[in-house]
């Protein structure tokens, strides 16, 4: 057309108004393989993720793409299609509940939850030595998520040592990757019964029994000091004095005495 018109090329982009470096211009393509493959990696760790999570977890790498760019890669992907992102849990061996021959030989772990008299629901977190049946801990609060769990195991490390094993049924706390990975750190095998068989779990369901019945429904609890302060005081008088049927009906503590005799 400009030839047509037998004018230069300068002339004809200052008659419409436009910079001659318009015509040169040409997009550099960009290569998004990285952040393809930091987006997948987000993804199949937290199927849930949306974008402004994975935005910034990408930036708290040190990567310093916009975040124009992307989530246009992000949208080429569909990530910011409504998905499904319900794990299915990996199928779960038959492990026979055994007692064990000895203590911190394996230990079962628990969740229970209540309300306080205002409404306010909270947590009880119960640790159970199957040797013995001993309460080895009964930490309580409105949120108990895995690095609680973990600072509990911590806690008894210093003063009771660390079991062999420890059986937990499916909950979000006990699939976690932090636990699974600390587990491995202290060479801990972690057990999981099967979805649907609490009885799997026994020892500590049968505690978990206990403290509903003898504890949560017999008091009513107005803070979350007064629910520590009753736990604590159960747990003491369960593993000191209170008969335990299957140890032959002597207390757990004692039962741990008779056998080490």
């Amino acid at each position: 057309m400009i030839i047509e018109h037998g004018i230069s090329q300068r002339q004809a982009f200052k008659a419409v108004g436009l910079a001659q470096s318009t015509a040169r211009y040409k997009r550099k393509s960009k290569n998004d393989d990285p952040i393809i493959e930091q987006l997948k990696e987000l993804v199949d760790k937290h199927p849930s993720i949306g974008f402004w999570q994975s935005y910034y977890r990408i930036r708290r790498k040190g990567f310093v793409w916009n975040h124009k760019r992307i989530y246009r890669v992000y949208a080429d992907l569909k990530l910011n299609v409504r998905r499904r992102y319900r794990r299915r849990l990996p199928s779960r061996v038959k492990n026979p509940l055994n007692h064990p021959d000895q203590s911190n030989e394996s230990w079962s772990v628990d969740f229970m939850s209540d309300s306080l008299w205002n409404g306010r629901k909270f947590r009880l977190l119960n640790i159970v030595d199957d040797y013995n049946r001993e309460v080895l801990h009964i930490e309580t609060d409105t949120s108990l998520p895995t690095v609680r769990l973990i600072r509990c195991l911590e806690y008894l490390r210093e003063f009771r040592g660390l079991p062999k094993r420890i059986r937990v049924d499916n909950g979000p706390e006990f699939i976690s990757c932090k636990l699974d990975s600390w587990c491995k750190d202290h060479q801990i095998e972690l057990l999981f019964i099967q979805p649907g068989k609490p009885r799997q779990n026994g020892f500590v369901e049968r505690c978990n029994g206990n403290i509903r019945n003898e504890l949560l429904n017999a008091y009513v609890f107005e803070s979350l000091h007064e629910v520590r302060e009753k736990a604590e005081e159960w747990r003491q008088d369960y593993n000191a004095e209170r008969p335990h049927k299957s140890l032959g009906y002597v207390p757990p503590a004692e039962y741990h005495k008779i056998q080490i005799l």
